[in-house]
């Protein structure tokens, strides 16, 4: 088929992808303006507050429910924009409200920052405690020092096109619209992606090659610009904003809201602000105490929390559980045949040997390692350990169990940096270097564990490992390869076992240097494990680059490895060409019950 007959689908799917948004944008703002001409001037007045509340809660829905991190103090940003919209317009600063919003914005995006430090290396309730004790700082400050124009009574002046309540509703949703499609495309592209890779697998995501540190302060600082953006809206609102606005209480429930509406989805943060204002006016029409409110919210956030649900993803999965049902029978069926055939091209059997290509073996080292030493105490995980893997080759990394694999695939990858020894990646000394810089070097990992973000689609998973811009032509070609689903499949609703082939495909198309597989043949069946040996033994040829694989699996370690490597209490028991090792007594007697296996 000709390559523009693939690729035109591809050009109109992705048209159509990145143009709703406006449509819908549009639409929106069409609504909005509508209402603000039909409704009360008392509904128009609630329904600023319920803009105001969507936009610090759909923040709340980046750091909290996108990144994966607790976050206390939404409304403390809240009140740093809006302290700086009314200092500035105090000081009759130029540029107007919508000069002064922005600048609230990044005042406060820069206060989540600082914030966000701490989150670095603290996590679950320790970061609780300490973005709400930032709350209580702030409020006592506020109350102390107030904000600006309050004892002289000079009220923040709105823009001149939207001064009444009507067009300053008006204003507000155009802000809501605004803010909605800045987090939508954030949440579509590679920042987005390292937010939900971060709330999955710290780890995961250093080993993409993507800085964990970046992704949370990130986070931090798109959420708090957002609470920065509604605390100004709410002083153009108000006129002359006050401290009760921006309560440590408040932003509890505000936080509690976005957990229970599940805010990351931008439709649920909406309907978080409309509930925000909704609640208190229906206390006040049935003559209840406000202060049920927050015990309502309190109910709800619990129960959310328990669950380990929220109302969005309930919705969510309703309407797709039907259609994941139908794809996941059509994946499996195509899934089981294109193992079988890829399989029965390759002619794999439980014989097959892979044996060494004399060319191949005389390359340049792509890795080398020399006296590898990891210390825990008096226990030496690893001592000694040197060899070599040639480029464009394959090397099998075995052992028992508890003879350092793990450990090694940790140290050089970067998650142990305090070891001995030298490791060398393609002439560079990789002594010093983070994780992430590792990973952009070329050395990537997979996992034994699942480390792949399922609120990802598999396309955007694909490319945030790959970090390049991919050709939808390649990765469909790449992921039909590999036997996985479509890009546009939801990681969610495919099991465990695919997941694991969408990370090597992922890896894969990261073009590395070095890619470890640590044991990649783990919960899949016996036609995939042939399909996924035929595969690795193309993969030096077809992608360029040298794979050191990690196996229990002695099967598909003598089909696709022609050079192994054994470990065992933590030092290199033989080395060399698959026969000789395996044939080697010394290596014989470490299995024990797997001798016949070696034979």
């Amino acid at each position: 088929m000709p390559r523009d007959s693939v690729s035109r689908p591809f050009t109109q799917t992705g048209l159509y992808r990145n143009s709703w948004p406006i449509v819908v944008a549009v639409i929106a703002v069409a609504v909005g303006f509508g209402l603000s001409v039909g409704l009360s001037d008392y509904v128009v007045y609630l329904a600023i507050g319920a803009v105001t509340a969507s936009i610090s809660i759909l923040g709340l829905g980046v750091v909290t429910g996108s990144a994966g991190m607790i976050a206390l103090c939404q409304l403390t940003f809240g009140a740093i924009g809006a302290w700086v919209v009314a200092f500035l317009n105090n000081a009759n600063a130029p540029g107007g409200f919508i000069v002064w919003l922005v600048v609230g914005a990044a005042a406060a995006g820069v206060a989540g920052i600082l914030v966000g430090l701490p989150a670095l290396r603290l996590r679950g309730v320790n970061l609780a405690v300490v973005t709400l004790g930032f709350a209580a700082a702030a409020d006592a400050t506020l109350i102390q020092i107030q904000f600006p124009g309050v004892t002289t009574g000079n009220q923040v002046l709105r823009p001149d096109a939207f001064s009444t309540d009507s067009q300053y509703f008006f204003f507000s949703i155009i802000v809501l619209v605004v803010c909605c499609l800045v987090v939508f495309f954030l949440q579509r592209g590679r920042t987005g992606s390292s937010w939900k890779a971060v709330a999955f697998s710290e780890r995961g995501t250093a080993s993409a090659g993507q800085s964990v540190r970046n992704a949370k302060l990130s986070a931090f600082a798109v959420s708090a610009a957002l609470a920065g953006v509604a605390g100004g809206l709410l002083a153009g609102q108000v006129g002359l904003p006050y401290e009760s606005s921006f309560t440590p209480l408040q932003s509890l429930a505000l936080y509690v809201l976005a957990v229970m509406s599940g805010a990351q989805l931008i439709d649920m943060a909406i309907f978080g602000g409309i509930v925000w204002v909704l609640v208190p006016e229906l206390l006040k029409a049935w003559n209840i105490n406000q202060n049920w409110g927050f015990v309502i919210f309190g109910v709800l956030g619990v129960q959310a929390l328990t669950s380990g649900s929220n109302l969005g993803q309930a919705i969510r999965s309703a309407i797709h559980r039907r259609a994941d049902r139908r794809q996941e029978a059509a994946r499996a069926a195509a899934k089981e045949a294109s193992a079988r055939d890829t399989a029965e091209q390759a002619h794999i059997s439980t014989t097959t040997i892979a044996t060494v290509d004399p060319m191949k073996d005389a390359n340049a080292p792509v890795l080398t390692v020399e006296g590898l030493t990891v210390e825990f105490g008096a226990l030496k995980a690893l001592d000694d350990v040197s060899f070599a893997v040639p480029a464009g080759t394959v090397m099998g990394l075995i052992g028992p169990n508890g003879a350092g694999k793990s450990t090694f695939v940790d140290a050089i990858s970067g998650f142990l940096p305090r070891h001995g020894g030298r490791v060398v990646l393609d002439g560079v000394d990789l002594a010093g270097k983070t994780p992430t810089a590792r990973a952009r070097l070329g050395l990537r990992r997979t996992y034994q564990q699942d480390r792949v973000p399922p609120s990802l689609t598999v396309g955007a998973y694909v490319t945030f490992v790959a970090r390049r811009r991919i050709d939808a032509t390649e990765l469909a070609e790449t992921l039909e390869f590999f036997g996985c689903p479509p890009a546009s499949a939801r990681l969610s609703a495919i099991d465990v076992g695919t997941r694991r082939l969408i990370e090597v495909a992922a890896n894969v198309m990261a073009r590395p240097k070095l890619l470890i597989l640590d044991e990649p043949a783990a919960g899949l069946s016996h036609e995939e494990h042939l399909a996924l040996a035929a595969r690795l033994r193309e993969l030096p040829d077809r992608f360029g680059m040298s794979l050191v694989i990690i196996e229990h699996d002695l099967d598909l370690v003598r089909s696709v490895c022609p050079r192994l490597t054994v470990l065992n209490f933590g030092r290199v028991l033989a080395s060399g060409p698959q026969v000789e090792v395996l044939e080697n007594p010394d290596v014989i007697k470490a299995y024990m019950g797997e001798t016949e296996l070696l034979q």
